[in-house]
């Protein structure tokens, strides 16, 4: 009892959950995992291949788009550790530190793809709405300069996150509901006030994935509006294709992103199934199906992997 009432007791590890009740075929549960983080990192790695390696791809679309596969790699490599570890190996638990450099790791890259979406949102919006200028306003050094915005902002934003986990003493139960680790979740496990995390985890949420999505929806008013103003159905129609890729991307990474965040923060009687399931939906999917999509929808980086593949 003195043990529990001292707040100063801390426990030195976490401790993983895969998917509960069915750890008798987590060997069979990892190679779905298995191959989803293969065909992500292949997906991807051949993705920034063919555009590092065709200068005709050199356009600002792809140069994007290069932006989304490396953070998506990013993303695959942050979380493959503890989740294949758990359900190949059930090495379960994970120490403190490695748990807040994991988390940051996560959230940050998922800002960075939320600004990421954003700035290819503008790509679009600047395409179609204002072609003639294309060129001029979205040029190499300010791509640059961009693609360094989104990855100083991720990092300053989400940097205060491991450090105000890390002052916190760690009392309550050490079992996590995922096999990686969220700031959601770890900081309802400290026994002292967590309200400043929680007023913080909100503004981070808000003026991120709250704001970029706000403002890709925006962006994509403008589009629908400026598209259709123009009077030929073919043009209107070439000119909404060459966005269907990105919105599909965009619900691939908002849909599971804001479900999971609303159900962690406000809908706590949920099905623990549902929050694991949706946990690795918002993880998994975005970084296995974005290079398909792409590969699938766009005809030139489509033809030049053909053509790799071919000889």
């Amino acid at each position: 009892m003195s043990a529990v009432n001292d707040t100063k007791f801390k426990f030195a590890v976490f401790l993983l959950t895969g998917i509960p009740g069915q750890e008798d075929v987590y060997l069979w549960i990892s190679i779905p995992f298995c191959l989803m983080y293969l065909i992500s990192i292949v997906g991807n790695s051949v993705i920034l291949f063919i555009i590092k390696t065709n200068p005709s791809l050199h356009e600002p679309m792809y140069i994007f788009l290069s932006m989304l596969a490396v953070t998506d790699l990013g993303l695959s490599l942050a979380t493959i550790p503890t989740i294949l570890g758990t359900f190949l190996f059930n090495v379960r638990e994970i120490s403190l530190d490695a748990c807040f450099a994991q988390l940051f790791f996560i959230h940050s890259l998922q800002c960075t793809e939320s600004s990421v979406l954003l700035l290819m949102a503008f790509d679009r919006f600047i395409a179609i709405c204002n072609p003639l200028r294309y060129a001029s306003i979205l040029t190499l050094p300010r791509i640059s300069k961009m693609g360094l915005v989104c990855v100083l902002r991720g990092v300053a934003i989400i940097f205060p996150l491991p450090i105000l986990l890390k002052r916190f003493q760690y009392c309550r139960s050490n079992v996590l509901s995922h096999s990686y680790c969220l700031h959601q979740e770890v900081m309802k496990k400290a026994c002292s006030d967590i309200t400043v995390n929680s007023i913080y985890g909100l503004s981070v949420a808000f003026f991120t994935m709250w704001l970029d999505s706000l403002l890709i929806f925006l962006s994509y008013v403008m589009i629908l509006k400026t598209v259709l103003s123009i009077t030929s159905n073919t043009e209107c129609l070439r000119a909404l294709n060459t966005c269907v890729s990105h919105l599909c991307v965009v619900l691939l990474f908002y849909i599971p992103e804001f479900s999971l965040s609303l159900i962690h923060r406000f809908w706590t009687g949920s099905s623990p199934l549902l929050q694991i399931l949706l946990g690795y939906i918002y993880l998994l999917v975005p970084p296995l199906m974005n290079p398909i999509v792409y590969s699938v929808k766009s005809r030139h980086l489509r033809a030049r992997i053909i053509r790799v593949f071919v000889k």
